[in-house]
């Protein structure tokens, strides 16, 4: 048998460890980033949910809009921990949405035993609202993070042009990025791991047949290190009576510890109520008694006083109940029932009448109660019984913000003219100047029906 020469071994040798050598290449970039798409084929993924077929083209999975069926999405077949995640996306039109989902999951009894999938969402939205970004929890929890809660991302997105997608979750916490700005930030123990899915929204018959394209699409999973995030973002954290340290570093401080009544006082002294309030596994609760104001145990107050403020907090209803979060309530009005202050009205829109009151709606849920009527168009409500978030943002030229739920319901302007006007032709009008405090207490308001509070937090600001 003739053997071979031996530099024709050595180049056959090298030859193979060259071609070795560009396959991990291909496989792992300079960052540590894997791809989850091969450009060519759909291995590693499968279609669930929807009909709405998935194919590839020119190096870019496709998918089809389609007439008839619900959600789609085509999924990995890992699942995923920690990982930072990117890829291009565009979509074709303005009349829908997509998304990228993350850590999710499959009830795969639903749809006719083509499954639903669930969990949170990175959205892809190129309506005139303007939430690309944000942070979706599908078939489940609803909205976390609308883009209301981050102004400066709506105008990022690209009609009709590919748009580039960071998505962070590491720990218990997912942050998104599109085109390179700082979108969404939610901290959640919810779905530690999961897979990661693209969906095809169910349309309208005359979407029927436009594209969603997904190309790029590459994952790190090892030594993963958070990018830098604006200081002062707003964070949705959805771990009860918790600051994140990113929170604590905002300059966020706890209201209710969710152990104690710390912090707060009656309004009627200097002491907590002995009775009408409960604590109890992290909730603040109003105690029913017989719907009115401050006929057991009273409104309760913070201790200190804020003037420029952001405060959130969490609250659930009761059927048919009512109370409110008062602001600037200074005390120096005299009154019988509730003290005297500006409120992000809490109530159940259908059952209590305080609905049907006032002027065009203006003490229903999240208005600036008897003065200003909160937009809830977009679906910020979320049912009785469940946990709602609100929040109260007062800058320093005296804007006042109201949330719910992360979408903006409301805005005005105290001391302003229209203000004034506003408060002439309200059950207000014979106080001076309401409303107008350099700074005043925060209050949880007694009227006289069970309703609970927990995560109450805010940030004094400049």
């Amino acid at each position: 048998m003739k053997s071979k020469p031996i530099f024709k071994t050595i180049s056959s040798i090298g030859f193979a460890l060259l071609l070795v050598s560009q396959a991990n290449a291909q496989s792992k970039d300079s960052k540590g980033f894997r791809p989850l798409f091969d450009g060519k084929t759909l291995n590693g993924w499968k279609s669930v949910g929807g009909d709405a077929p998935y194919t590839v083209e020119d190096g870019a999975i496709v998918g089809r809009m389609t007439k008839g069926t619900p959600n789609s999405f085509l999924i990995t077949d890992k699942e995923y921990g920690d990982f930072i995640l990117e890829l291009d996306i565009k979509l074709e039109g303005n009349k829908t949405n997509s998304g990228v989902q993350t850590r999710s999951h499959l009830d795969p009894n639903a749809n006719n035993g083509k499954g639903r999938v669930y969990g949170r969402q990175v959205e892809i939205d190129p309506s005139p609202r303007a939430w690309a970004g944000g942070i979706y929890d599908e078939a489940r929890r609803g909205w976390l993070y609308p883009l209301d809660l981050n102004e400066k991302a709506k105008p990022v997105y690209k009609q009709d042009e590919y748009n580039h997608i960071r998505i962070e979750a590491i720990g218990n916490e997912t942050r998104s990025w599109i085109n390179g700005v700082p979108a969404a930030y939610v901290v959640d123990t919810v779905d530690a791991s999961g897979f990661i899915g693209l969906q095809v929204h169910s349309i309208k018959d005359e979407e029927d047949g436009k594209k969603v394209y997904f190309k790029n699409i590459k994952i790190q999973t090892e030594n993963l290190k958070p990018s830098p995030y604006p200081e002062g973002q707003y964070i949705v954290n959805l771990t009860p009576n918790s600051l994140s340290p990113a929170e604590q570093k905002n300059g966020h401080k706890l209201l209710f510890n969710g152990k104690n009544p710390d912090g707060w006082r009656s309004v009627k002294g200097e002491n907590f109520p002995e009775k009408g309030w409960a604590i109890k596994d992290g909730i603040i609760k109003v105690q029913k008694s017989d719907g009115g104001e401050s006929t057991n145990g009273g409104d309760i107050i913070t201790k200190d006083k804020y003037g420029v403020f952001d405060l959130s907090f969490e609250f659930k209803l009761t059927p048919g109940a009512n109370s409110g979060v008062k602001y600037f309530v200074t005390l120096a009005e005299k009154t019988q029932g509730s003290a005297i202050g500006l409120e992000y009205q809490i109530l159940d829109d259908k059952l209590h009448p305080d609905a049907k009151l006032g002027r065009d709606g203006n003490r229903t849920l999240a208005s600036l109660y008897d003065l200003m009527t909160s937009d809830k168009s977009r679906g910020a409500t979320r049912p009785i019984g469940e946990w709602n978030r609100g929040r109260v943002v007062v800058d320093k030229d005296n804007n006042v913000t109201y949330y719910l739920n992360g979408v903006k319901v409301l805005n005005y302007t105290r001391g302003s003219k229209e203000f004034k006007d506003l408060v002439a032709i309200s059950k207000y009008k014979d106080w001076d100047k309401f409303g107008e405090a350099a700074e005043g207490h925060i209050l949880l308001q007694d009227h006289g029906d069970e309703v609970s509070f927990r995560s109450i937090k805010v940030k004094k600001t400049k």
